[in-house]
C-alpha cells in the first residue's frame, strides 16, 4: 500500500496543476453556465459573455497569471480562431442560435474567447508545468499544423486529408518528448500524446459547452445531442494550430530565435512606452 501513496501524490498534484492552467478555460465555461440562469436582461447573453470574457482577461493579466507576451498571443488565438468560426458558420457546420447585437455573419465575437481560453491553457502550462520540449522539428511540425489549419476550411470544397495530415503530424512528432516538472520529479510524454489528451477533454468541454447553448451543431437544434466522438480526433489535430503559436514566441524568448515577423507583432503589443513620450 505505501508503494501506491507516492505514485497517487504526484496524479493528484498533476492533476492540481492541470487544472490551474485551466483556470481561464474553466472561468470561462462557468460564466456560460451561469448566464443560462440569468433573469430575461435587455442585453443578449452573448453580448454579456463578450463583456465577461474581457473582464476575465483583464483579471487575469492584473493577478500576473499571464504575462503581456502570453496576452499577445492568446489575442492571436483569439483573432484565428474567429476567422475559423467565420467560415465554418458560413457553411452551415454550426450556428449560434441565440440572438446579439455584436455579432458578425452569425458568430458573436465572444466565440473567439473559445480559443483564446486554449491558447491560455498552453500558455500557462509552459509556466507551471515548466514545459520543454526535446527532439522537437519545429518547421516540420509548423507546416504540417499550418496544413491542418487549411483543411479544415478546404475539405468543404476539395477531398478531406485529415487522416493524411494525421499521420504527416504523427511522423512529425515522432520522438518528440514534452518534459513537464510535477513537484520535484521531471516527467515527459510524447507530443502526439499530449495532442490526444488535450482532444479529449476539449471534446468533453464541448459537450458541456454545447448542452449549454454556447453554440449549436444543426443535429442538437431540436433536442441536445452529445458531440460526436470523432470529435476528440478533429481537436487533437487543431490543438497542434495553437501548440505552434505559442511554441514559436516560446523559442524566441528562450534563445532569441524565432519567426521575424511574429516577434515583431508580439513586440509591438506588449512594448511599453518610451519615457517622455508624448500622448495621444
Amino acid at each position: 500500500m505505501p508503494a501506491l501513496i507516492a505514485p497517487l501524490r504526484q496524479l493528484l498534484l498533476f492533476a492540481w496543476l492541470e487544472t490551474r492552467c485551466c483556470g481561464f478555460a474553466i472561468a470561462l465555461l462557468s460564466g456560460v453556465a451561469l448566464s443560462t440562469a440569468l433573469p430575461h436582461l435587455p442585453v443578449a447573453r452573448y453580448d454579456l459573455l463578450l463583456v465577461y470574457g474581457v473582464l476575465l482577461t483583464v483579471v487575469f493579466r492584473l493577478c500576473g497569471w499571464e504575462s503581456g507576451r502570453d496576452l499577445a498571443v492568446i489575442a492571436v488565438c483569439h483573432a484565428v480562431g474567429l476567422a475559423f468560426e467565420l467560415v465554418k458558420v458560413s457553411l452551415g457546420s454550426w450556428s449560434y442560435p441565440e440572438p446579439a447585437v455584436l455579432k458578425l455573419a452569425g458568430v458573436p465575437l465572444y466565440g473567439g474567447f473559445l480559443y483564446a481560453a486554449v491558447g491560455s491553457y498552453i500558455c500557462r502550462a509552459w509556466h507551471v508545468l515548466e514545459l520543454g520540449l526535446v527532439r522537437y522539428r519545429r518547421g516540420a511540425t509548423t507546416v504540417v499544423a499550418a496544413a491542418i489549419y487549411g483543411n479544415f476550411f478546404s475539405h468543404h470544397w476539395l477531398p478531406d486529408l485529415r487522416w493524411v495530415l494525421a499521420a504527416a503530424l504523427l511522423a512529425a512528432t515522432a520522438g518528440t518528448q514534452v518534459r513537464f516538472t510535477v513537484g520535484s520529479r521531471r516527467r515527459s510524454m510524447p507530443l502526439a500524446l499530449g495532442f490526444a489528451l488535450i482532444g479529449f477533454f476539449l471534446w468533453v468541454a464541448e459537450n458541456i459547452a454545447t448542452y449549454l447553448g454556447a453554440w449549436r451543431y444543426p443535429y442538437q437544434m431540436d433536442a441536445w445531442q452529445p458531440v460526436s466522438w470523432q470529435k476528440i480526433a478533429a481537436w487533437g489535430l487543431l490543438i497542434s494550430v495553437t501548440f505552434v503559436l505559442v511554441e514559436w514566441t516560446r523559442r524566441d524568448r528562450s534563445s532569441g530565435a524565432g519567426s521575424p515577423g511574429l516577434r515583431r507583432i508580439v513586440g509591438r503589443l506588449t512594448r511599453r512606452p518610451r519615457a517622455g513620450a508624448d500622448a495621444g
